[in-house]
């Protein structure tokens, strides 16, 4: 039986949840370590580690470089391991002046200048986007990691429709209106960016009717370009298929909903300098 590790930094701890969700490896693989659920004092040695959440304490500088070496694989899993995440919010100016400030700052692990992704610290050898990745795409890391063909595209997998003659002229809310079930969600006015964003997630958000956020980063087409290129190809379509003003589509870009995945991405590991890292 072979045993694996989760190695949890700074995050939510919703890509450990997501794994709990999936039951398919209890039989097969030994979970050895993950403080959501385990109680261990160090990482032994293990053929898989898991390295979820960001780099942003020293604690987690420690406990990761410590961690590796006892890894046959080591794969960033989620969003906040390969490129920031929520954990990424705190490299913005204001939220950094905030919690780098002294005042009330107790027995607390001493912050770094900014949130790293792991890849910037350790070698990895794979990654497994989303946040949080869902439990099928768990399943397929340790049981197929070799043989896994996803989608090039969120919108690959969504199965809307598209309408040329619907053209919006403004953005819808998320909370207005209902969601007409078969229609792409760009004719119906809402700011989804699924068309570019990296697919193997089944879309269960834009099936249901939520936009696309872009959780699983850029598509192959864009994750080796610089962040100006997946802005650019999403204001593209926007231009294409809507007649929405610019300055919208702009200011919806740059909004708190969107500019958690969009931005962090300025600093994505993977693009240029790890070109051989397996992203799943």
């Amino acid at each position: 039986m072979q045993q694996f590790a989760v190695l949890q930094l700074t995050g939510c701890a919703g890509c450990e949840v997501s794994l709990l969700n999936a039951e398919e490896w209890l039989e097969e693989y030994e979970l050895v370590y993950m403080p959501l659920v385990i109680s261990a004092n160090s990482i032994p040695d293990v053929d898989i580690l898991l390295v979820s959440g960001g780099v942003r304490t020293d604690e987690d500088l420690y406990r990761l470089r410590r961690a590796v070496p006892h890894a046959g694989k080591v794969v960033a899993v989620g969003t906040c391991a390969i490129s920031g995440g929520v954990a990424n919010l705190g490299n913005r100016d204001e939220v950094h002046e905030l919690f780098l400030a002294e005042e009330g700052r107790r027995h607390l692990p001493r912050l770094l200048p900014e949130c790293r992704p792991i890849a910037e610290v350790v070698p990895i050898q794979q990654t497994l986007p989303g946040c949080p990745p869902t439990p099928e795409l768990f399943v397929k890391l340790l049981f197929h990691p070799s043989d896994l063909h996803i989608a090039k595209t969120v919108c690959q997998e969504c199965g809307r429709k598209k309408h040329k003659k619907m053209r919006p002229h403004h953005l819808s809310g998320l909370l207005r209106g209902a969601v007409r079930p078969d229609i792409c969600l760009i004719n119906q006015g809402y700011l989804c960016i699924g068309i570019s964003t990296r697919g193997g997630c089944h879309a269960p958000c834009t099936r249901a009717g939520q936009p696309c956020v872009g959780c699983r980063g850029p598509s192959d087409a864009f994750i080796h370009k610089e962040l100006e290129s997946w802005l650019n190809a999403i204001r593209k379509i926007f231009s294409k298929m809507t007649d929405v003003p610019p300055d919208e589509i702009e200011a919806a870009l740059r909004s708190p909903q969107l500019s958690l995945f969009l931005f962090q991405f300025s600093h994505d590991a993977l693009t240029g300098a790890y070109p051989d890292v397996e992203v799943l």
